[in-house]
């Protein structure tokens, strides 16, 4: 690893490209803190001539613009607005972040900011929400995974590009805001939100009996993986030798810091190969290994993910799956594989670049680009009939259906909405976890065995060098 590598952070942004807090997209993509950028020499001279032709069209618009249009403009603005516009035609994650913008994202990893606690991306010209973050604002106002934000305070935000509707919902912590959001199979509805100082609180943990229950609601904040560490010593002294099985809850996380998502991975595995990124250039390659120990060893362990789960989150449970470490039960994942890297523009006076820089593979080199991960046990939340599973088309939507997102070079594709191999039975209230429910009953029942796809070998060959710089996740952004 070069001295430039080490001093960059990667975020492995959640499936969210917006988020209002942050106002930026992390999702489940790796994004890092770049203190330059890396300068390729290798761009064709031929293409010189072409390019300054290019850039002559645009000095030409822009002078255009600002002569005859309408009303007066502003070049910043003209500027910013063409270097986001080239950059969302690249693919779903990358694009341009002002000087606001980008401290709103450093302020967020630190697991505190003002907001109204939702992941977002964009869609169609709307914004929409994937994962409303546990006990937020957006959570009591009635704002659910797969809403679509139309309107703020009245004035429609269809059309607007993902950070100018983020910012329309930021505002000082104690006011409120209307939100007007369309939902699948009803009418658009106004919900009133109280602006509040969002603490992530990243791990959640409680005791079922003789089993543990643990969630993790976000990567975005830097101490995820410490509160991983005090849930597991929570649930050792609680429980001690009488623990007979965790389940740990991945369900509608985004993703966020990749070395989050390396550190909690590295928590339940011995050594071994966490991830790898792999960038434009055949030897750019990265490899994040774990550290020797394990906590929980030998525990049994269920691992629940759906279509919410992004990149860090798809980070881990494919790790675990491939390590045969976990049973992996619930719904495909979201399928974001691809790495974000934040480069500060001037120090980051004049914003930054939020680039996707290289995808990112599981410890057996399955790319989770457009796949995501598919559970060895498939469970459905929900009963659902044929009829709703056409409006779960529209509702549940992966990164494949995300506009310009790049393509999975193996040629896997995510299986598209359908019926779940198993349901809830008749009769089953919605308002309890069903999910939970059987990941209970398959610790109690003895997991079946799953071999590892990589064996403990192969990991140990490579020392546990270089695992704590980057970031990854799915389109997210925290509000």
């Amino acid at each position: 690893m070069t001295d430039s590598q080490k001093t960059q952070r990667w975020w492995i942004a959640p499936v969210l490209a917006g988020t209002l807090g942050l106002g930026a997209a992390l999702g489940a993509t790796a994004v890092a803190w770049s203190a330059g950028g890396r300068t390729d020499t290798a761009a064709p001279a031929a293409k010189g001539e072409d390019t300054l032709r290019q850039l002559e069209i645009f000095a030409d618009v822009m002078a255009r613009v600002r002569t005859d249009y309408v009303v007066p403009t502003k070049d910043d603005k003209l500027v910013a607005a063409a270097i986001d516009g080239m950059l969302q035609s690249l693919d779903p994650h990358s694009s341009f972040l002002d000087a606001e913008a980008f401290n709103n994202m450093q302020v967020s990893t630190k697991g505190e900011y003002g907001g109204i606690g939702i992941e977002v991306t964009s869609e169609d010209g709307a914004v929409k929400v994937i994962s409303p973050m546990d006990d937020s604002p957006a959570v009591r106002a009635g704002i659910k995974a797969g809403d679509k934000l139309i309107a703020v305070d009245g004035v429609s935000i269809l059309g607007l590009p993902l950070d100018e509707a983020v910012k329309k919902m930021r505002g000082p912590v104690g006011t409120s805001i209307d939100i007007t959001v369309a939902r699948e199979s009803q009418e658009p509805f106004v919900a009133k939100v109280m602006r509040e100082t969002i603490v992530l609180k990243p791990v959640t943990s409680k005791i079922q009996g003789d089993y543990a229950y643990i969630r993790i609601s976000t990567f975005v904040n830097e101490r995820t993986s410490e509160g991983l560490n005090k849930a597991v010593d929570d649930v050792q002294r609680q429980l001690g030798g009488r623990l007979k099985g965790v389940v740990l809850d991945l369900r509608n996380n985004g993703g966020g810091l990749l070395d989050q998502a390396i550190e909690v991975t590295d928590i339940f595995m011995d050594r071994g190969e966490v991830v790898s990124t792999r960038g434009r250039r055949a030897d750019d390659i990265q490899r994040y290994y774990g550290t020797p120990g394990e906590r929980l060893a030998n525990v049994p362990m269920v691992v629940l993910i759906n279509e919410g789960s992004a990149s860090a989150s798809e980070i881990v449970a494919g790790a675990l799956q491939d390590r045969g470490r976990a049973t992996i039960v619930g719904m495909a994942s979201f399928g974001k594989g691809s790495v974000q890297t934040v480069i500060p523009l001037r120090n980051g006076r004049d914003g930054a670049l939020r680039l996707t820089t290289s995808k990112y593979y599981t410890p057996a080199g399955r790319s989770i680009q457009g796949a995501g991960i598919e559970p060895d046990i498939e469970i459905g939340a929900v009963r659902i009939t044929e009829e709703q599973l056409k409006e779960r088309k529209a509702l549940f939507q992966g990164e494949e259906d995300l506009p310009h997102a790049l393509d999975n070079e193996s040629g896997v594709k995510r299986k598209p909405p359908h019926m779940p191999a198993e349901m809830p039975p008749v009769g089953w209230k919605e308002t309890e976890d069903y999910q939970l429910k059987r990941a209970y009953e398959l610790l109690a029942a003895g997991l079946p065995k799953r071999a590892p796809t990589v064996t403990t070998r192969r990991a140990e060959n490579k020392p546990a060098e270089g695992t704590r710089s980057p970031v990854s996740g799915a389109p997210v952004t925290p509000n």
